[in-house]
Protein backbone atom coordinates (compact mmCIF):
# COMPACT_ATOMS: atom_id res chain seq x y z
CA UNK A 1 0.00 0.00 0.00
CA UNK A 2 1.17 3.50 -0.97
CA UNK A 3 0.61 6.68 0.93
CA UNK A 4 -1.96 9.06 -0.52
CA UNK A 5 -0.18 12.28 0.56
CA UNK A 6 -2.77 14.94 -0.66
CA UNK A 7 -5.88 12.69 0.62
CA UNK A 8 -3.91 12.39 4.01
CA UNK A 9 -2.97 16.18 4.13
CA UNK A 10 -7.10 17.06 3.48
CA UNK A 11 -8.07 14.63 5.76
CA UNK A 12 -6.19 15.50 8.61
CA UNK A 13 -6.65 19.44 7.96
CA UNK A 14 -10.57 18.85 7.96
CA UNK A 15 -10.42 17.54 11.23
CA UNK A 16 -8.41 19.97 12.91
CA UNK A 17 -10.83 22.60 11.27
CA UNK A 18 -13.45 20.96 12.80
CA UNK A 19 -12.15 20.70 16.32
CA UNK A 20 -12.71 24.16 19.04
CA UNK A 21 -10.38 24.66 21.64
CA UNK A 22 -12.90 23.44 24.50
CA UNK A 23 -13.08 20.46 22.44
CA UNK A 24 -9.94 19.06 23.39
CA UNK A 25 -9.64 21.30 26.92
CA UNK A 26 -8.03 24.20 26.02
CA UNK A 27 -8.92 27.46 26.87
CA UNK A 28 -10.57 30.00 23.41
CA UNK A 29 -8.91 33.22 22.80
CA UNK A 30 -10.75 35.77 21.34
CA UNK A 31 -8.11 36.56 18.43
CA UNK A 32 -8.65 33.16 16.13
CA UNK A 33 -7.75 33.76 13.05
CA UNK A 34 -7.81 29.85 11.78
CA UNK A 35 -10.95 27.71 11.87
CA UNK A 36 -10.57 25.31 14.51
CA UNK A 37 -7.30 24.39 16.10
CA UNK A 38 -4.09 25.71 14.63
CA UNK A 39 -1.37 23.50 13.96
CA UNK A 40 0.89 23.60 16.51
CA UNK A 41 -2.35 22.94 19.02
CA UNK A 42 -2.98 19.55 16.88
CA UNK A 43 1.02 18.61 17.43
CA UNK A 44 0.98 19.45 21.39
CA UNK A 45 -1.94 17.51 21.60
CA UNK A 46 -0.28 14.18 19.66
CA UNK A 47 2.85 15.00 20.89
CA UNK A 48 5.22 15.79 18.14
CA UNK A 49 6.96 18.95 16.83
CA UNK A 50 4.62 21.85 15.24
CA UNK A 51 7.23 21.27 11.77
CA UNK A 52 6.51 16.96 11.70
CA UNK A 53 2.79 17.96 11.80
CA UNK A 54 2.99 20.84 9.37
CA UNK A 55 5.01 18.98 6.46
CA UNK A 56 2.38 16.30 6.44
CA UNK A 57 -0.50 18.77 6.00
CA UNK A 58 1.83 20.41 3.38
CA UNK A 59 2.41 17.16 1.91
CA UNK A 60 6.30 17.15 2.49
CA UNK A 61 8.58 15.21 4.96
CA UNK A 62 8.60 11.62 5.50
CA UNK A 63 5.98 8.62 5.32
CA UNK A 64 4.37 9.07 9.11
CA UNK A 65 4.74 5.65 11.50
CA UNK A 66 2.59 3.91 12.87
CA UNK A 67 3.03 4.88 16.22
CA UNK A 68 2.76 8.58 14.54
CA UNK A 69 -0.54 8.17 12.94
CA UNK A 70 -1.89 6.24 16.40
CA UNK A 71 -0.69 9.84 18.09
CA UNK A 72 -2.53 11.91 15.89
CA UNK A 73 -5.87 10.02 16.09
CA UNK A 74 -5.72 10.41 19.67
CA UNK A 75 -5.15 13.95 19.23
CA UNK A 76 -7.41 14.64 16.75
CA UNK A 77 -10.43 12.70 18.80
CA UNK A 78 -10.59 10.51 15.87
CA UNK A 79 -13.77 7.38 15.85
CA UNK A 80 -12.04 3.83 15.27
CA UNK A 81 -13.78 4.74 11.93
CA UNK A 82 -11.95 7.63 11.24
CA UNK A 83 -8.24 6.59 12.47
CA UNK A 84 -8.51 2.81 10.24
CA UNK A 85 -9.71 5.32 7.37
CA UNK A 86 -6.52 7.47 8.82
CA UNK A 87 -3.88 4.40 8.30
CA UNK A 88 -5.15 3.39 4.77
CA UNK A 89 -4.72 7.17 3.75
CA UNK A 90 -0.73 7.14 4.93
CA UNK A 91 -0.14 3.29 3.23
CA UNK A 92 -0.54 1.01 6.14
CA UNK A 93 -3.39 -1.52 6.94
CA UNK A 94 -5.98 -0.93 9.60
CA UNK A 95 -5.20 -1.64 12.86
CA UNK A 96 -5.76 -5.06 14.15
CA UNK A 97 -8.61 -5.83 16.85
CA UNK A 98 -6.10 -6.05 19.84
CA UNK A 99 -4.33 -2.93 18.98
CA UNK A 100 -7.44 -0.63 18.45
CA UNK A 101 -8.29 -1.15 22.21
CA UNK A 102 -5.97 1.38 23.16
CA UNK A 103 -7.45 4.00 21.04
CA UNK A 104 -9.14 6.21 23.37
CA UNK A 105 -12.78 7.12 21.96
CA UNK A 106 -13.70 11.12 20.95
CA UNK A 107 -16.50 10.91 24.10
CA UNK A 108 -14.17 9.27 26.84
CA UNK A 109 -11.62 12.04 25.86
CA UNK A 110 -13.86 14.39 25.80
CA UNK A 111 -14.33 14.01 29.21
CA UNK A 112 -10.89 13.38 30.26
CA UNK A 113 -9.88 16.82 28.92
CA UNK A 114 -12.09 18.53 31.79
CA UNK A 115 -10.07 16.97 34.18
CA UNK A 116 -7.82 19.85 34.26
CA UNK A 117 -7.82 20.53 37.93
CA UNK A 118 -8.03 16.25 39.64
CA UNK A 119 -5.77 13.97 38.63
CA UNK A 120 -6.83 11.94 35.85
CA UNK A 121 -5.62 9.29 33.39
CA UNK A 122 -6.95 6.45 31.26
CA UNK A 123 -6.00 2.31 31.32
CA UNK A 124 -6.80 -0.42 28.70
CA UNK A 125 -7.73 -4.04 30.47
CA UNK A 126 -4.13 -4.73 31.16
CA UNK A 127 -3.00 -2.30 33.10
CA UNK A 128 -1.02 0.39 30.45
CA UNK A 129 -2.05 3.96 30.82
CA UNK A 130 -2.84 5.17 27.82
CA UNK A 131 -2.41 9.17 28.92
CA UNK A 132 -2.52 10.84 31.54
CA UNK A 133 -3.42 14.82 32.59
CA UNK A 134 -0.16 16.79 34.32
CA UNK A 135 -1.35 16.62 37.78
CA UNK A 136 -2.00 12.57 37.43
CA UNK A 137 1.54 12.52 36.52
CA UNK A 138 2.26 14.98 39.56
CA UNK A 139 0.73 12.20 42.00
CA UNK A 140 2.08 8.86 40.91
CA UNK A 141 4.56 9.80 37.98
CA UNK A 142 4.52 9.51 34.26
CA UNK A 143 3.17 6.22 33.39
CA UNK A 144 3.15 6.47 29.61
CA UNK A 145 6.59 6.02 28.81
CA UNK A 146 7.21 2.31 29.56
CA UNK A 147 7.62 -0.12 26.42
CA UNK A 148 7.26 -3.55 26.37
CA UNK A 149 5.71 -5.93 29.25
CA UNK A 150 6.70 -2.61 31.36
CA UNK A 151 3.54 -1.06 30.10
CA UNK A 152 1.77 -2.90 31.95
CA UNK A 153 1.30 -2.33 35.88
CA UNK A 154 0.88 -5.48 36.82
CA UNK A 155 4.38 -6.41 35.22
CA UNK A 156 5.89 -3.29 36.82
CA UNK A 157 4.59 -4.15 40.18
CA UNK A 158 5.70 -7.55 40.55
CA UNK A 159 9.11 -6.98 38.66
CA UNK A 160 10.00 -3.19 39.74
CA UNK A 161 10.14 -2.29 43.30
CA UNK A 162 10.39 1.01 42.80
CA UNK A 163 7.00 0.75 41.14
CA UNK A 164 5.73 0.20 45.35
CA UNK A 165 7.71 3.26 46.77
CA UNK A 166 4.65 5.49 46.62
CA UNK A 167 2.95 3.41 48.82
CA UNK A 168 2.99 2.43 52.67
CA UNK A 169 4.57 -0.97 53.56
CA UNK A 170 1.69 -2.31 54.84
CA UNK A 171 -0.88 -1.56 52.15
CA UNK A 172 2.09 -3.60 49.51
CA UNK A 173 0.20 -7.18 50.38
CA UNK A 174 -3.49 -6.06 49.66
CA UNK A 175 -2.23 -4.09 46.48
CA UNK A 176 -0.66 -7.29 45.24
CA UNK A 177 -4.06 -8.79 45.59
CA UNK A 178 -5.80 -6.25 44.09
CA UNK A 179 -3.59 -6.22 40.99
CA UNK A 180 -3.55 -9.65 40.43
CA UNK A 181 -7.27 -9.55 41.06
CA UNK A 182 -7.85 -6.96 38.27
CA UNK A 183 -5.45 -8.84 35.97
CA UNK A 184 -6.90 -12.51 36.50
CA UNK A 185 -10.90 -10.77 35.51
CA UNK A 186 -9.15 -9.20 32.00
CA UNK A 187 -7.57 -12.63 31.45
CA UNK A 188 -10.86 -14.18 31.77
CA UNK A 189 -12.42 -11.62 29.54
CA UNK A 190 -9.53 -11.58 26.56
CA UNK A 191 -8.66 -15.04 26.72
CA UNK A 192 -7.81 -14.55 22.68
CA UNK A 193 -5.41 -11.72 23.16
CA UNK A 194 -1.90 -12.95 23.38
CA UNK A 195 -0.83 -10.32 24.71
CA UNK A 196 -2.98 -11.06 27.64
CA UNK A 197 -1.34 -14.38 27.70
CA UNK A 198 2.23 -13.30 27.40
CA UNK A 199 1.95 -10.50 30.36
CA UNK A 200 0.51 -13.68 32.73
CA UNK A 201 3.32 -16.36 31.11
CA UNK A 202 5.82 -13.60 31.82
CA UNK A 203 4.93 -12.80 35.41
CA UNK A 204 4.75 -16.53 36.00
CA UNK A 205 8.12 -17.07 35.13
CA UNK A 206 9.42 -13.77 36.66
CA UNK A 207 7.84 -13.49 40.39
CA UNK A 208 7.05 -16.47 42.99
CA UNK A 209 4.79 -13.65 44.46
CA UNK A 210 3.01 -13.11 41.50
CA UNK A 211 2.32 -16.73 41.49
CA UNK A 212 1.21 -17.87 44.35
CA UNK A 213 -1.31 -14.98 44.26
CA UNK A 214 -2.87 -16.04 41.16
CA UNK A 215 -3.18 -19.43 42.28
CA UNK A 216 -5.57 -18.12 45.39
CA UNK A 217 -7.32 -16.90 42.31
CA UNK A 218 -8.44 -13.51 43.97
CA UNK A 219 -11.31 -11.94 42.74
CA UNK A 220 -12.14 -7.69 43.29
CA UNK A 221 -16.01 -6.48 43.61
CA UNK A 222 -16.63 -3.04 42.06
CA UNK A 223 -15.99 -0.79 45.45
CA UNK A 224 -12.52 0.30 45.55
CA UNK A 225 -10.97 1.16 48.76
CA UNK A 226 -9.06 4.50 49.47
CA UNK A 227 -5.77 4.37 48.73
CA UNK A 228 -2.89 5.74 50.25
CA UNK A 229 0.09 7.55 48.29
CA UNK A 230 3.05 8.31 50.28
CA UNK A 231 3.51 11.30 48.35
CA UNK A 232 7.87 12.69 48.28
CA UNK A 233 6.77 16.41 47.77
CA UNK A 234 3.42 16.77 50.21
CA UNK A 235 3.15 14.04 52.01
CA UNK A 236 0.84 11.07 53.22
CA UNK A 237 -2.48 11.38 51.16
CA UNK A 238 -5.81 9.23 51.43
CA UNK A 239 -7.69 8.86 48.25
CA UNK A 240 -10.47 7.00 46.38
CA UNK A 241 -9.55 6.41 42.54
CA UNK A 242 -13.16 6.60 41.17
CA UNK A 243 -13.46 4.30 37.58
CA UNK A 244 -15.48 5.42 34.20
CA UNK A 245 -15.69 2.16 32.16
CA UNK A 246 -15.78 2.71 28.66
CA UNK A 247 -17.44 -1.34 27.71
CA UNK A 248 -16.71 -0.95 23.87
CA UNK A 249 -13.08 -0.09 24.18
CA UNK A 250 -12.15 -2.08 27.46
CA UNK A 251 -10.55 0.62 29.31
CA UNK A 252 -11.74 2.46 32.49
CA UNK A 253 -11.02 6.57 33.09
CA UNK A 254 -9.84 6.41 36.63
CA UNK A 255 -9.87 10.04 38.40
CA UNK A 256 -8.34 10.48 41.84
CA UNK A 257 -10.21 12.36 44.38
CA UNK A 258 -9.72 13.20 48.10
CA UNK A 259 -13.07 13.88 50.57
CA UNK A 260 -13.68 17.88 50.75
CA UNK A 261 -11.97 19.46 53.72
CA UNK A 262 -9.96 16.79 54.05
CA UNK A 263 -6.25 17.00 54.61
CA UNK A 264 -5.57 14.90 51.67
CA UNK A 265 -8.51 17.34 49.81
CA UNK A 266 -5.82 20.70 50.66
CA UNK A 267 -2.52 18.60 49.60
CA UNK A 268 -4.20 17.52 46.19
CA UNK A 269 -5.18 21.40 45.97
CA UNK A 270 -1.34 22.49 46.86
CA UNK A 271 -0.04 19.66 44.14
CA UNK A 272 -2.81 21.48 41.95
CA UNK A 273 -0.84 24.65 42.51
CA UNK A 274 2.53 23.02 42.30
CA UNK A 275 1.72 21.55 38.93
CA UNK A 276 4.38 21.55 36.66
CA UNK A 277 6.86 22.32 38.69
CA UNK A 278 6.30 18.35 40.36
CA UNK A 279 6.23 16.49 36.43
Amino acid sequence: MRVDRAELANFLRTRRQALRPEDVGLPRTRRRRTAGLRREEVAALSSMSTDYYSRIEQQRGPRPSEQMLASLARGLRLTLDERDHLFRLAGYAAPGRVSRADHINPGMMRIFDRMGDTPAQVMNQLGETLIQNRLAVALIGDQTGHTGLARALPYRWFTDPDSRRLFPEEDRAGHSRTVVAQLRAAHARESRDPRAEALVEALHEASPEFTAIWGEHPVQGPYCAPKRIEHPQVGALELHGQGLLDPDQSQTLVVFTAAPGSESYEKLQFLSVLGDQLV
